[in-house]
């Protein structure tokens, strides 16, 4: 697969290759379940998604294993500064000043001119940012200890000094130089900017941990910073767009050696920081509507999706060959009544969960013999549903969980049709005139107006039609310069190449990948100097790759997600030009790529060794590793990080092709179908509802035969999705099913967001015909006029000819 018109895939180098075992080439899936497996029924995922995992395994997640050796190293820098300059205390007992002092000789060491010596002071840095652990005896105490050591660091101007040091290196052209000409990077080729970008993720991501128990002048610090992260302080730009810069930089292959983990990482969490997490969003979102004078939202949707219950996924043929072979047994058959739809919200309309992968799930008309079973044709008794905590629980009336919506465009499509229809002539936009149509098209659209949702986004297209009619009447826009405007403004002038090199290292870390001699190297902070000898050592290895590369498709999926979610509130073009550009750059079939192999391994590895993990490695005493503790990994019921980034790709695709006829059409043609319908064995809630989601906006488009093959799919449909009134998504009769131009469509599109951007963001380009004219005489007269040469030589003889020569009427010219 090709993104941006290049290739990616494993990011090994053939040297490296060679010497690594199988296991670190993405083979090495730890998984209980084997794919031959055919399980009756699983459990549902206790999984609660959020903006990050916990605090602890963020931190874990910044450092490889191959890192392990550099937390003495570490250490040791900071003890030679500290008995060198303090005493032999420990730095745990000193008072605030003290400590205060040592903080500010560290930082004046960040500006010594020899490198060596620098970086044996940014590692002092750095063991404070780690919270001193040699001092401390429990992992709670690390924590404690990073969070007072990272106040006081950025409260002395620690950040701003590591800003420089990071320019300082991302400009060094010969640590460039070295590194493209080296057959293999390893880890000592990224040192420094290794240990800058630690310090700097440790600090932002401490940062914004909100706790209670902070002290008044801290929750101030918070606040600054976070405003200090979003503007452009540093070099005229936000930090995240000198990240951004960093992976250009990468993938153009100028700069093999940066530790692409790191700088993903910390990109992602100065997004989340500066701009909000989902809570935000929704608050963002709720504010905004007040100020439009819209109507509030029908509900909280996280709320609504926290209370879902999975449902079980579809059977496999061999299952579905057992259960007509019962069924043949049966004497009688009980009929339910098919209007009874209340029933399937008490009880889970699927009858048995199957981990294998489905093998007629190759084409369009999977289980093409899968009969439509209802719950009450069964004799088994339907499994209990899993309780929730009652705090997470929302009271719904018996029902579906979501209001349904219409929008203003169905309704003048069902005004036009039904006039159409019963009358013979059509008024156009006109919603309100419904003289001569019959009773119940009246209630219809009484019913249909009493669901008309306006979005956000419908009333910035109206406003921005009326800037490009109007652009002398319609006045200048009144741009608030929030965070993400700021940051929209930042990353504009290059948008299109971030997109594509986010999505080159999506592509290279997708398990899917195959191995190429020409994709991108992904593993130059996880590789070490020497390769592993020993099986143990592979292993170590193996797991610690795959990790990696886990770690990296997490943070990419979270950056596209949040980046789409807050342009989309800011301007509905903004998220149009991003989300145009991801599509033009194959973002699309490489998510549907992605989802193509066996979910429920993905989602279940263990690529993990919690021993190794920090803050525990630093704290406990390391037991001996061996082949048997690395394949048993953790006991978690499944992978947050791998569950996450499903949910996140699943929202991308979303927010991609929602009401995008051309891109629902490209889900078609790449044959999405079986691929989603296999993600549904993952009993997540939330996941299954995006899943079903992208199989509802093409059902009408997969035929009469897919639609009845796939019945219990179609039902968990109607379960969970929104609905959205005088939608026939299930039966093709849409006026939307007609042939698509792709092109056509988004060119249109696409002008539409270049007279946005030329308008608010390019002052150079605007029309001289629209600009201001000086009518005063007093100040054009005292202008000063730079004459050319030539006209200054023969101005006696210009004077003769045209104002000596020629009859003026003064009379005339007063009047």
């Amino acid at each position: 697969m090709d993104v941006g018109g290049n290739s990616g895939g494993l990011p090994v180098n053939n040297k490296q290759r060679a010497m690594l075992p199988n296991k670190s080439r993405g083979e090495f899936t730890r998984n209980p379940r084997k794919d031959s497996e055919g399980l009756s029924e699983s459990p549902d995922l206790e999984f609660e998604y959020a903006d990050t995992d916990k605090w602890a395994a963020e931190l874990s997640e910044l450092y490889s294993y191959t890192e392990g050796p550099e937390f003495a190293l570490n250490r040791q820098c900071f003890e030679f500064e500290f008995r060198t300059h303090v005493s032999d205390k420990k730095w745990t007992e000193l008072d605030a000043s003290q400590q205060r002092a040592h903080a500010m000789r560290l930082l004046d060491g960040l500006e010594m001119i020899a490198r060596e010596k620098r970086l044996k002071v940014a590692r002092a840095i750095l063991y404070m940012a780690q919270g001193t652990f040699a001092e401390c005896s429990s992992e709670a105490e690390v924590q404690h200890w990073m969070r007072y050591n990272i106040f006081l660091l950025l409260d002395v101007g620690t950040f701003s000094a590591l800003v420089e040091l990071l320019n300082m290196e991302i400009d060094n052209s010969a640590a460039c130089s070295n590194a493209v000409r080296k057959p293999a990077i390893s880890l000592a080729d990224s040192t420094d900017l290794r240990v800058l970008l630690n310090i700097m993720y440790l600090m932002v991501e401490t940062i914004q941990q909100d706790d209670p128990a902070d002290k008044p002048e801290w929750k101030v610090i918070r606040e600054t910073f976070r405003a200090e992260l979003g503007a452009p302080l540093f070099n005229n730009e936000p930090i995240s767009v000198m990240l951004f810069g960093m992976v250009t930089k990468f993938c153009s292959g100028h700069a093999p050696h940066f530790p692409m983990k790191k700088v993903l990482l910390l990109l992602w969490k100065s997004i989340l920081f500066t701009l909000g997490g989902f809570e935000q969003l929704q608050s963002i979102k709720v504010q905004k509507r007040e100020e439009l004078g819209l109507p509030p939202l029908p509900e909280n949707s996280i709320r609504v999706i926290r209370s879902m219950r999975a449902a079980s996924p579809p059977a496999s043929a061999s299952d579905l060959i057992e259960q007509q072979q019962k069924r043949a047994r049966r004497e009688h058959k009980s009929l339910i009544k098919q209007d009874n739809l209340d029933a399937f919200n008490e009880k889970d309309p699927y009858k048995a969960d199957d981990s294998r992968e489905d093998e007629d799930d190759n084409d369009d008309n999977d289980n093409s013999i899968e009969p439509e079973t209802f719950p009450l044709e069964r004799d088994e008794v339907m499994p209990p549903p899993i309780p929730h905590p009652p705090s997470e629980r929302v009271s719904f009336p018996k029902g579906l969980p979501w209001a349904p919506k219409v929008r203003e465009k169905d309704i003048e499509n069902f005004l036009e049709s039904s006039r159409s229809k019963f009358i013979g002539y059509t008024l156009g936009n006109d919603t309100d005139t419904v003289v001569g149509l019959p009773r119940p098209i009246h209630e219809s659209i009484k019913t249909l107006k009493q669901h008309k949702y306006v979005s956000i986004a419908e009333i910035q297209i109206a406003k921005e039609e009326e800037f490009q009619k109007t652009p002398l009447s319609g006045g200048e826009e009144d741009v608030e310069l929030s965070s993400i405007e700021l940051l929209y403004q930042g990353i504009l002038p290059s948008l299109p190449q971030y997109m594509i090199a986010l999505l080159k290292i999506l592509l290279a870390a997708a398990p899917t990948s195959k191995a190429k001699t020409d994709s991108i190297n992904i593993l130059a902070d996880v590789l070490p100097e020497e390769m592993p000898t020993t099986v143990l050592q592979s292993m170590k290895l193996g797991v610690d790759v795959n990790r990696h590369k886990e770690i990296i498709v997490k943070a990419i999926s979270a950056i596209l997600l949040l980046l789409l979610k807050h342009f989309k509130l800011n301007h509905i073009y903004q998220f149009e030009y991003m989300a145009q550009h991801l599509v033009f750059a194959n973002c699309i079939p490489l998510i549907l790529k992605f989802f193509n192999q066996n979910i429920m391994s993905y989602i279940t590895a263990k690529n993990s060794i919690s021993v190794l993990d920090f803050p525990h490695c630093v704290v406990n005493e390391l037991p001996e590793l061996t082949a048997e503790s690395l394949e048993a990994g953790d006991t978690n019921q499944f992978c947050w990080r791998n569950l996450f980034s499903c949910i996140n790709l699943l929202r991308i695709l979303n927010k991609l092709t929602k009401w995008k006829h051309s891109r629902t059409m490209m889900l078609v043609v790449f044959k999405s179908a079986p691929i989603l319908k296999r993600a549904l064995k993952v009993k997540q809630a939330m996941m299954q509802l995006y899943v079903l989601k992208l199989l509802k906006v093409q059902t009408k488009y997969l035929g009469r035969q897919w639609r009845k093959s796939n019945m219990k799919t179609m039902s968990a449909i109607y379960q969970k999705v929104r609905h959205r009134l005088n939608d026939d998504w299930a039966y093709g009769n849409d006026l939307d099913a007609r042939p698509w131009d792709f092109q056509a469509e988004e060119c249109a599109l696409r002008a539409n967001i270049e007279r946005f951007n030329s308008r608010r963001y390019d002052k150079s380009q605007s029309n001289p015909d629209f600009l201001p004219v000086d009518n005063c005489l007093q100040s054009v007269l005292g202008q000063r006029v730079d004459l050319p040469e030539d006209f200054q030589m023969n101005y006696d003889l210009w004077l003769e000819r045209e104002v000596f020569s020629k009859p003026i009427s003064w009379e005339e010219l007063l009047q």
